[in-house]
Parts: structure tokens; sequence; C-alpha cells
């Protein structure tokens, strides 16, 4: 088959042009949409070294050739960007039905230049798109700005992704919300909208594509059903979300609390659990388009908790229950209800309020400096005052807005050691010290620590038999352990095969959990039939392998040229300090261990091992031979 080419909205904010781009088939199938067409279009035309929060960085919406087919996990829309946060390349995924009804509407990618001279918001319909006033929608959080734009349109049937007050305030860690409770998140691109004065992107709602081979498309749906109605693990995960695995985090002695400090959580973690969520506070369980799993929480609390916001996901209950100390589900559910409502990152807020509340009991912060709050650890009352004062930049929350590193770095006195960050990102909640080869991609990941950029070490203990391991095998893994803690070289492979596969996930705008390597319902040789089924591509989980590692490789030379090296793949020193309490006492991340596999990663990668990054061989055999293209860089490459 000819591969399908990409069809590209470009959108010029500083002067309202709006035109159609269309890359070729040839070129498309190397970079098949999300991640890899976003990091491909933004080294293609934006210059190293931009402000990124300046008009002359660009924003990438990308989904990609599968999207928008009826099939569960198959619709996920990834925004790229210089991130604000980090410094590097900024890549963000959302679920929900955007990416389809932009797939729908006849696009693959929308890309935004300069600044709009005052609040704007796009509007798409198939060819008529036009650039809309906002001025009345600024200022407003989310659900309040949906209605407006509803009203503005005098249509209802449009899917709207947004930015909150903390995008237009230009919060390092702000987000992109569609359905006012999915969310773009980590990596600030809410910032770089709101530095555009873009409010929002509202797409006509519109039939999903249809298959190339509906017969062999329509089983391999089937397939899949059956799959998670026999699957206890998939199951539950529909039952209680992804929050439902918290309670295990926390018996096992990993569910970070108080800003990392404990991996032991005793006189809260049954309050915010999944379980305890969906026996008292669910109102339904949600999903995205086509998906049978519906993990997606819907709670409600009369007076106090709209259901249109949602409701936490494990990370969200983490990191603004567990890493604050909170132990109140209700605080925790109002705490995600204002980080929708007003756009921010739960993780990173949650980390950076954690890490305040730490520096205020070490001394670093006081009450005079925190405007008279007292930010104790499991304070419900001042976690929550400071989302809105960091939504708004208003006080302490001005400072805050920069997130954990930045503060740490103004604040000195000691600070920096409580600031749980990898290139200035707030980590997710999963600890490194239960899982090495998750800490090791934290550290080399090109946009900062991230959960879901491999897989996660415990599925290496499952039985050699199991459909997870039989997965694992498909990629050239099949060394089983007998605990999580081991970190060796096969150890190091594991995380970098998977990092290839799941980077591939991204790309082609499909979920984890549907799609990921070791999931129960697909395995990587049904993503090969379902490329084929959906579209007619006869690819290879070779090919597919390829595409994603060709992804990383443009991200670690983005973040080259604009000066990282293996000195910017780091960890914090407390995941290398034992537990003092719980059942994980004692347990810590072995440095030498993890040196050491950073160091075998890069030998893996094919880096070079002075710099960290991609030598030109490597590029080459990626066939990213194009960007080798000036003196200056093949210095930083070798």
């Amino acid at each position: 088959m000819n591969f399908p080419s990409a069809n590209i909205l470009e959108v010029n904010l500083t002067n309202g042009t709006i035109q159609k781009k269309v890359l070729d088939g040839d070129t498309h199938r190397l970079y098949p949409g999300g991640s890899a067409l976003g990091t491909y279009i933004l080294l293609k035309e934006l210059k190293p070294k931009v402000e990124p929060l300046s008009p002359e960085n660009i924003l990438v919406f990308s989904v990609s050739p599968l999207t928008g087919l009826p099939i569960a996990g198959a619709n996920r829309i990834t925004v790229n960007t210089k991130s604000p946060l980090t410094g590097g390349i900024g890549d963000s995924q959302a679920g929900g039905f955007f990416a389809a009804y932009l797939k729908a509407n006849g696009w693959n990618s929308i890309v935004f230049k300069g600044k709009a001279d005052h609040p704007v918001y796009l509007y798409i319909d198939e060819g008529k798109i036009e650039l809309r006033d906002a001025l009345n929608i600024w200022g407003k959080v989310t659900g309040e700005a949906e209605k407006l734009i509803r009203e503005d349109l005098d249509e209802d049937n449009v899917d709207i992704a947004q930015i909150g007050p903390a995008g237009e305030n230009l919060v390092k860690y702000a987000n992109i919300i569609n359905m006012n409770n999915r969310a773009n998140g980590r990596n600030g691109t809410g910032a770089v909208m709101g530095s555009k004065n873009l409010k929002a992107i509202a797409i006509k709602k519109r039939l999903g594509l249809k298959p190339a081979d509906p017969d062999n498309f329509n089983k391999l749906v089937k397939e899949g059903i059956q799959r998670f109605n026999n699957s206890k693990g998939l199951r539950s995960l529909g039952e209680h979300g992804t929050d439902g695995g918290l309670i295990s985090h926390h018996k096992n002695g990993f569910l970070a609390t108080r800003n990392w400090k404990s991996g032991y959580f005793p006189e809260g973690a049954e309050n915010i659990t999944g379980t305890t969520m969906t026996e008292t506070i669910l109102k339904k369980r949600d999903t995205c388009y086509a998906c049978p799993i519906r993990c997606k929480r819907v709670v409600e609390i009369e007076g106090k908790v709209d259901p249109i916001y949602g409701g936490p996901e494990y990370e969200t209950a983490a990191s603004l229950g567990s890493y604050c100390g909170i132990t109140s589900l209700e605080t925790v559910s109002i705490a995600n209800q204002l980080c929708n409502m007003y756009g921010l990152d739960t993780i990173s807020c949650g980390g950076t309020i954690a890490f305040a509340m730490e520096c205020y009991e070490e001394g670093v912060l006081t009450k005079e400096s925190t405007g008279g709050i007292e930010l104790n650890f499991g304070n419900d009352e001042s976690a929550l005052t400071m989302i809105e004062l960091i939504a708004k930049r208003e006080g302490i929350g001005d400072l805050l807005a920069e997130g954990s590193y930045r503060v740490a770095q103004r604040l000195g006195n000691g600070a920096e050691k409580y600031s749980m960050t990898s290139k200035k990102q707030e980590f997710p909640a999963h600890m490194p010290q239960y899982k090495p080869s998750l800490g090791l991609i934290y550290s080399v990941n090109t946009f900062g620590a991230d959960h879901q950029s491999s897989t996660h070490d415990p599925v290496l203990t499952l039985p050699p038999e199991s459909e997870a391991r039989n997965n694992l095998a498909l990629l050239g893994i099949r060394k089983g352990y007998d605990d999580n803690f081991e970190m060796d070289d096969e150890k190091t492979r594991f995380a970098f095969n998977t990092q290839c596969f799941e980077s591939t996930v991204d790309i082609l705008s499909l979920c984890q959990f549907v799609w990921g390597a070791s999931t129960e319902l697909y395995n990587p040789k049904d993503l090969v039939k379902f490329a084929k089924y959906g579209i007619g591509w006869d690819t290879s989980v070779y090919e597919l392998m390829e595409i994603g590692e060709r992804k990383i490789n443009m991200m670690r030379y983005f973040n080259a040229r604009e000066g990282f090296t293996k000195e910017d793949d780091t960890l914090p020193q407390r995941v290398f300090e034992p537990f003092q309490d719980g059942p994980s006492k004692g347990v810590a991340l072995d440095r030498e261990k993890y040196e050491k596999a950073k160091e075998t990663y890069y030998e893996i990668a094919g880096w070079d091992k002075k710099t960290g990054n991609p030598t030109e061989g490597k590029l080459k055999r990626l066939s990213l031979g194009w960007l080798i293209n000036d003196l200056q860089m093949k210095r930083v490459l070798n």
C-alpha cells in the first residue's frame, strides 16, 4: 500500500493566516503521527534556543493514521512544543474523544505559530476553519469557558480542548484540558498555549473512520472484548480506575508520602484508594472513544465536587494526597477539580506543594513568606489554597508556579534536596526504589521524569507463561526476576526495549492500558494486525520498534541542540537514601548499580558515552541523517 499522507493545518496566530500543508506518505511513514510527527515538525521549523514562552515557539497537536478507527485505546491526542518547565522537548498525551474528532474532520496535525494580539480560539468544521474572538472567555475556568464557546458557536455538537487561568497566567506546569477532565499534562504545554493568546480549539463532532478490512478488523475488536472480559486485572481497572492500585503500593511500602520521605502512609492510604472512591463518591465510569474498559472516574460530592470535572486518577490521589500528607478523599477530589478547572498538571502541582510543605516544616519557608499560611503536611485547607494561588500567580503561588526545581534554586538554604525532579519536572508516583529500571528511565528520558515511557519492573516477576511475559518475549525480553530490585545489564535492556515500544504506542496515539508492551488486551503482533486491517499498512514488530527508537533519538537530538548532555540525566539524592519506616524500611536505590546501568543504557542506545547524545552513525541508521547539518551540532553530538 501507499502509506497515507498527512494533512497538516498551519495556523499563524500573529497574522491570522490559516493554510493546509501535506506531508507525503513516504515521509509520514517514518514519523507516523503523535510525538514523532510533532517532533519532526519542531526540528524542521523551530530554531534552537528559542524562549519557550515567546511567540517564536511552536505548538503542535497530532494524531496518527490509526486514530478514529473504532477499536479500544486508539484515540489519544499528542501535544509537542519546547517545554517552559524543562527547557527541552515537551511531550504530552491525553485521552477522550478530541483526537478522533480531529481525524474525522480530515486533519492529522495542527501547528500553531506566533501570537495573537488578543485572546482567540480556533474552530474546525472540516475545511471550514476560523479564528474567533475569545475576549469574553479569557479568564474563565474550563467548565464555564466550554459553555461560553458553545454559546458563541450556537453549537453543542463540538469537542473542546482549552487552557484554564493557569495557562493564561503562564504557570510552568499548566496543561491543556478536553472534556473538562482529560489533560495533556506535564511539561507546561498549557503555558505555551497561553503565551500565544490561544484559549481553545473547538472541533465539530463527526463519525470516525472505517477500516480498510472490516471483517478482519471486527474480529480483532471482538478478540479484545473477549480478552477484557476474561482479564481480572483489566476488569478491576475498569471497576476501580487507576487509583485501584494505590493501596498495594502502600502495603509494599512504596507509596510516595510526605514529599517522598517515606513510602508508607498508614493514616491515609485506605481513605484515598480507588476502592474507597468506588464505594463512596463514584457517580459513574466514563470512557474514551470506542473503549470498553471505562477506567475514567466521575465523582460527585454535593455542593463541593461537580462531576463534569471527572475524578482523581492514581497519580492525582498520590500527588495531592500522600505526597502532601492529605488523608481525605474529599479534599483530594476537590483538589483534582481545582486543577481541572484552572488547568494545572496534578502531578507537578502536588509535587510542588509537597516540596513547599517540607520547606515550611524545615524552616526554609516561613509563615511570613507564605503570607500567613501554615503549610504543614496534612493541612487540607492550605493545600487547596495553594492550588488557587498557584493558578492565579498570587502571593507565594507566584513563586510556586515556577515548579519546585526553580523555587529550590531561588530559596537555597538546602531546599534543593527537597525537589523531587528530573530535568526540572516533578516525579510521578512510582518509586525508583521499588522500580529501579523506571528510575533509570526517569533520568534519561528527554521530557523529564515520566511513568509512561517504559514498562515497569514488577512485570518481570510474573510467571514466564503469563500473557504479559509472552508479550515481552516478542520484544526480545525473556529473563525473569525473583523480585523487582535487581538492576543488571538485562534489566537495562528491558528498560530500553520497552521504552522503544512504548514510544511507538505514543506515536500511534494509542493507550498503554490497551496496547502497551505488557497489557493483557492487545500484544505487539496484534498492533501489526491493527495496522494492516485498519489502514492497509503492512508493517512488522521490527519496523514499529524502529519507529519508536527514531522518535527517542529525535527528541534527544532536540535536547542536545538546546544544550542538554548526560550531565542532565540525574535523580535526586533522596531516592538513594534508605527509608526509615514501614515495610520498605532500609530500602534505597543502589547508586552504584544505577550509575552502571546508565552507562550500559548509553551503550545499548548507541549514544556517545561522553555526551550521552546520539552519534552520527545512530542518526544515519534511523534515517535521521538530515539532522546532521552543521559543524556546531557535530561537535555537540561527538
